[in-house]
């Protein structure tokens, strides 16, 4: 049940203390990231590590083999402290603060222990029956010795898309569209019952936030309901589609994926202020409705498309170079970007991979994935295709003044990709550039196809690698985005590991459904707009969230679809959702960010670039940085723009209930939102009840408001503050209620 308003200070100041877990910044339930591990630690410990530290020969009786023996450690104790990296004895040892130094024959790179030390910061995950051992990487292997297994070409996600006709149920109720008919024969196959329908003002409410991001007005609420039409819900779907406010809600979760930013992430996190015309461009695509394979054909290639019917040079080729944004965001590393140039490389693969694909492709590149049918061959052959395009040079502390950045039709730089020198790479052994193996040709996946470059290919590989991406014959590609769509809706994809299709990912709990959904989309020519269409017109999305006790026991994780789940509005919604109610909202997109001037940049890894932008603007128009997240969107689980981010997070902890009652910013908007109040109703009882209208959808019911006034009266007593004092703490009073923040 959800915590009533008039409660909701009491239960505040009565939160309790975090647990030593949360204080440290740990959770423990945590699922450890095996993709970081893989990719950015595991080499490091196999190649500079091991040789003294392993199994048979363990100096100073430390083994490094597993997170069991490193937290044992040696002679002199525990080699980690997890979470607490000035404490760990391997740290120190690595920065050359203690002795013995390690390594002995010389200090690592500043990036590498920059890798370590932010590992140990996340708590020194480690992926479960993980052993460390001088033959887990063969950086010998060359690329015709990798085979693709019969076992690992079956797998789900490898076959092609085959949508077979929906079941036909008993229930009638259910045997409306394609969605229900899935949805509905599994549950009955499960003996369970599914609850009633949502109410009305629940129904309107809940697709409101979910494609715009914002509440419903009081007076949008009144016209629905007003509506008793067969369409009502149909057309109401459709106003929101068409609203402006979609593109900015639905880009947002783009940008999740492309771990969007503007600042570039090196050790100074230098700003990029060109790079919000991509988010703008992401944010106009999803209102534009821009099919979704021109969507990727554009992000990866945009720059090298067939002009059509415009020249180049119009505007609608400055939205294509715009587009390539998606790669020039990757992040930059180190002390001096250039130096690091794979390590950006290989985050665009990353990136590329969990987005598109839903592959963690870059997890290849020290070794052959351990898990999915990926070589190392794989990952050099699309490195090359990256490593012939050039990427722009936004500024560091060793070079200060940006460089490389292409021009729009008007001449202004735009943060964008464009074509470097055509040329294959070889595979780099263990992941080091400076340790080549064979030549890798450039081409796509092996599981996926291989298709190798045209013979004639002039180019950089880009412009083919866009097509096999887009093609409907990828068997990725559609299923990803859909289930990301499906996922929007109901809180977890059919799909429940949206950036991971692979075997270390969860399995789809309907496979019938999501293949129904992918050859659906690839037929309506990739209309996202259509989709929301399918899924939401479902009997499945109206459901209520009522408790079923039957069904909860036989279904716990509601994985049936018997109920809609509730759920917590994510940051950028909460933000909004005060703006909105307080009249204080902006409306209009969003430009540049008022960055400092370009010739007084001069930030250091010692004094990086750190600021925060205020604005009434909506969320999606933060100034995003890489190494230092805002301070709102940390405490409520934004994204984190340093890697590719599928599925937030959702955590609860007293110090979002102490948001609510203590932050300025909520301060301001509870007396912007007492003053509207004070002005759109006549007396104590309407106003309660417009209040209720605004934040919840919903009128105030007897009791509430019996218990507003109340409360009123007391605050004007004990405090000796006029009305308007009084209804700001009522307010916030308001906005700290579960209502406000979770949908039904």
């Amino acid at each position: 049940m959800m915590r009533p308003a008039i409660l909701t200070l009491l239960l505040l100041i009565a939160s309790a203390a975090p647990s030593a877990a949360e204080s440290s910044g740990i959770n423990p339930e945590a699922r450890p990231d095996d993709d970081f591990f893989e990719k950015e630690v595991r080499p490091l410990l196999v190649e500079r590590c091991l040789k003294c530290h392993d199994d048979a020969k363990a100096k100073g009786d430390l083994k490094i083999t597993s997170r069991d023996n490193l937290l044992k450690g040696g002679d002199r104790g525990p080699a980690v402290a997890p979470g607490k990296p000035d404490d760990s004895l391997l740290i120190r040892a690595l920065r050359y603060d203690d002795k013995p130094k390690m390594p002995p024959t010389g200090k690592l790179a500043d990036a590498e222990i920059q890798v370590l030390t932010h590992w140990v910061e996340m708590g020194a995950p480690w992926p479960k029956a993980v052993v460390l051992a001088s033959s887990g990487i063969n950086p010998e292997a060359r690329p015709g010795e990798f085979r693709i297994t019969d076992e690992q070409r079956r797998f789900w996600s490898f076959q092609p898309v085959h949508a077979t006709a929906p079941p036909t149920v008993k229930d009638a109720a259910w045997n409306g569209s394609a969605i229900d008919r899935f949805i509905q024969a599994k549950r009955a196959a499960l003996g369970l019952t599914p609850v009633g329908l949502a109410d009305r003002r629940v129904l309107i409410r809940r697709v409101t936030f979910d494609l715009t991001g914002l509440p419903p007005t009081p007076e949008e609420v009144d016209a629905f309901l007003a509506d008793d039409s067969p369409r009502a819900f149909a057309k109401l779907v459709d106003r929101l589609l068409a609203s402006p406010a979609y593109g900015e809600r639905w880009g947002r979760y783009w940008l999740d994926v492309a771990h969007y930013a503007d600042t570039a992430g090196e050790t100074a996190d230098y700003p990029v202020p060109q790079a919000y015309r991509y988010r703008n461009y992401v944010i106009d695509a999803f209102n534009a409705d821009k099919p979704y394979d021109q969507f990727i054909r554009e992000q990866i290639a945009g720059d090298l498309l067939p002009p059509g019917a415009y020249a180049p040079g119009s505007p609608r080729a400055d939205e294509r170079l715009i587009a390539t944004g998606f790669l020039a965001c990757a992040r930059r590393f180190g002390y001096d970007p250039e130096n690091y140039q794979h390590l950006t490389i290989d985050d665009t693969i990353d990136t590329m991979g969990k987005a598109v694909l839903g592959l963690t492709v870059a997890c290849a590149r020290c070794h052959d994935h351990k898990f999915d049918p990926i070589s190392q061959a794989d990952y050099y052959a699309l490195y090359g295709i990256f490593a012939s395009t050039k990427y722009p040079y936004p500024g560091s502390e060793e070079k200060k003044a940006p460089s490389d950045f292409p021009k729009l039709s008007n001449g202004d730089p735009v943060y964008a990709v464009s074509e470097g020198t055509p040329h294959n790479e070889p595979i780099q052994k263990r992941g080091d550039p400076k340790n080549p193996g064979p030549e890798a040709p450039r081409r796509f996946l092996q599981i996926l196809g291989g298709q190798p470059l045209p013979a004639d290919c002039k180019g950089s590989g880009r412009l083919q690698l866009a097509e096999w991406l887009a093609d409907p014959k990828n068997p990725l590609t559609a299923r990803v985005m859909v289930n990301r769509i499906w996922q929007h809706h109901f809180g977890e994809g059919l799909a429940p590991s949206p950036n991971n299709f692979g075997k270390q990912g969860r399995p789809p709990t309907h496979p019938e459904l999501l293949d129904c959904l992918a050859d659906q989309f690839v037929r309506s020519g990739w209309s996202v707009k259509a989709m929301h269409r399918m899924i939401l017109l479902s009997r499945t999305y109206q459901l209520s969230s009522e408790d079923d006790d039957r069904d909860r026991a036989a279904d716990p994780a509601n994985e049936s679809l018997w109920r809609f789940d509730r759920r917590r509005l994510d940051a950028e919604a909460i933000r909004d959702s005060l703006l909105a109610v307080s009249g204080q909202i902006d409306r209009t997109p969003a430009g540049p960010h008022p960055f400092p001037p370009q010739n007084t940049w001069g930030f250091t890894q010692h004094s990086p670039f750190q600021a925060v932008y205020e604005t009434n603007h909506r969320s999606v128009y933060l100034m995003t940085q890489r190494l230092r997240r805002h301070p709102f969107l940390a405490l409520f689980d934004g994204a984190d723009a340093n890697a590719s981010t599928g599925q937030r997070n959702t955590t609860t902890v007293p110090t979002q209930a102490l948001f609510f009652l203590n932050d300025p910013f909520v301060h301001v908007q509870a007396e912007k939102f007492a003053a509207r109040l004070l002005q759109g109703a006549a007396d104590d009882a309407a106003r309660i009840d417009l209040a209720h209208r605004m934040a919840y959808g919903r009128p105030a019911t007897l009791d509430e408001t019996r218990a507003g006034e109340l409360y009123l009266r007391k605050y004007e007593q004990t405090s000796k503050a006029g009305a308007a004092a009084a209804w700001t703490s009522y307010c916030r009073v308001l906005f700290a209620a579960d209502e406000f923040i979770y949908i039904d």
